[in-house]
């Protein structure tokens, strides 16, 4: 039954995060343990904040693969003893989904599976080919027939159509035909595949508990099935985890790596290590670097929760300003269905994050949050400080102005919808109604990441969605290609 079956309108009950970047994926994946679904299923728990639309994981019993896949979230889906048991199996994959690529269906849901000439090959991804309209458009007219929207079907298509040999040969040869990022991880009958690619734009963890081996989106992953931190798997690292241990290889070109910047700005979770970097203590210190190129005189600092507690707290104790909590955000809000109209949509707002008018009536506050993108957020949330009788509002952004589309597995809107993209600091204080706005510079974002600076000629990190330096090409964006492209594939 539809939303429009029941005469009834979805509102989002997550106003202030529609305007955020949306997360990528999360990939989790066991061999050799126990229950290796149920751990599974308790690694993509952990990494719920990567993607809420849809969680799937694939099993290996050593004669069958087994799937489940689910839209929503892991609780009430993979929760279930049933799901559990019908989960077989020493190995799993599993996928949570937010769709950068493909629409919003089951057909699309992660771990993507077929059945090849060298057997059953499941595989989960987290990123984005930006060549696989180009890819897709050339394997359907050789003959392939595709089963879903998603970028990450072109890669079986590749795996399955190759010359090679072995399967191992036929993966790579895959990969090195395609641009973008990626972090997969894949399941056989014969072992689990890690591979990260040359750039490194996507993360992707190794860890062991016991004889058992782990891949993961983020170390946090590792810490709730107990499970210890082994390293990064580099950028361009393929391994093969199978009944004789871990292999490693580097298949493609060496390449400076470039991980991506906004993973240690919003994307992880502050509890993760990210590169080898504390999330939380990178964002304090980008706090406290945003204290030193923009303070102001306030009687406090206020959070958006809670993306932006952590930079909130560096920037009170470089500036010796009081943290309060000025906003508090309800966790126990899911989707709610409610009768159209605007006055209930704009008393819906307040269902997530209300004003703690007790602590900000009559003061000057300095409000912190993690990033502007279209803009409507911080609108609101200033509008509802006011209201809750706020004196002064000095809004501080813990990035640079978001200005350029992500194209590597981050659903950014069109540069078009960018706030940053169409005016610039002055004109966005005005849009928003603060009585000062200021961002982190670029060099002082790589001040907080333990760099000198951004090298300009050969930059640390992918930061594209501020400077507009893409790393890789972008073969569907370019030229007249991409129009046709985009019609023949409906």
């Amino acid at each position: 039954m539809t939303d429009q079956d029941c005469g009834q309108q979805l509102l989002s009950t997550d106003p202030f995060e529609d305007d955020k970047l949306r997360e990528e994926c999360g990939v989790f994946g066991v061999w050799g343990g126990a229950q290796a679904a149920a751990m599974v299923a308790l690694g993509l728990h952990a990494l719920q904040h990567r993607g809420q639309e849809a969680a799937g994981i694939t099993s290996f019993d050593g004669k069958e693969f087994h799937s489940h896949r689910a839209m929503g979230h892991v609780a009430g889906n993979f929760d279930r003893p049933d799901v559990i048991e019908m989960l077989a199996g020493d190995a799993a994959i599993g996928h949570n989904r937010y769709s950068t690529t493909g629409e919003t269906a089951m057909r699309n849901v992660q771990p993507l599976f077929a059945e090849l000439s060298t057997g059953g090959f499941a595989v989960a991804h987290n990123g984005n080919i930006s060549n696989a309209m180009t890819l897709r458009a050339e394997l359907i007219r050789k003959g392939s027939i595709f089963q879903s929207t998603s970028d990450t079907e072109t890669i079986i298509h590749l795996v399955a159509t190759s010359t090679q040999r072995t399967l191992l040969d036929r993966f790579i040869d895959a990969l090195k035909q395609v641009e973008g990022a990626y972090s997969l991880v894949c399941l056989t009958a014969q072992g689990m595949i890690g591979c990260r690619d040359p750039l490194g734009i996507r993360p992707l963890v190794l860890g062991k508990l016991g004889e058992t081996f782990i891949l993961a989106s983020e170390t946090v992953a590792l810490d709730v099935v107990a499970a210890s931190y082994v390293r990064d798997i580099a950028p361009g690292e393929l391994v093969i985890i199978d009944e004789s241990g871990l292999h490693s290889l580097m298949p493609f070109k060496p390449m400076k790596p470039r991980p991506c910047i906004f993973e240690q700005v919003y994307f992880s979770r502050p509890d993760s290590f990210s590169d080898g970097q504390s999330v939380y203590q990178v964002r304090k210190r980008i706090g406290a670097e945003l204290a030193a190129e923009a303070g102001v005189e306030a009687d406090m600092v206020v959070p958006v929760p809670d993306s932006g507690t952590p930079a909130a707290i560096g920037y009170a104790q470089a500036a010796g300003i009081p943290f309060e909590l000025g906003i508090i955000r309800s966790h126990y809000v899911g989707r709610t269905f409610i009768q159209p109209g605007e006055q209930i949509r704009h008393l819906g707002v307040k269902l997530k994050h209300n004003a703690n008018r007790a602590m900000i009536a009559g003061q000057r506050l300095v409000l912190i949050d993690d990033s502007v993108v279209r803009g409507t957020t911080s609108v609101k949330i200033v509008q509802m400080l006011r209201e809750a009788g706020a004196k002064e509002v000095h809004l501080r952004i813990a990035s640079p102005p978001t200005r350029h589309s992500c194209f590597y597995g981050v659903d950014t809107p069109e540069a078009s919808k960018l706030l940053a993209h169409k005016m610039d600091v002055e004109a966005m204080r005005q849009y928003i109604g603060v009585e000062s706005l200021a961002f982190i510079s670029i060099d002082g974002l790589y001040r907080a990441l333990n760099e000198p600076a951004r090298l300009a000629n050969q930059p640390q990190f992918c930061d594209a969605c501020f400077t507009g330096d893409y790393p890789t090409r972008l073969t569907d964006q370019e030229g007249p290609r991409a129009s046709a492209q985009l019609a023949l594939l409906g």
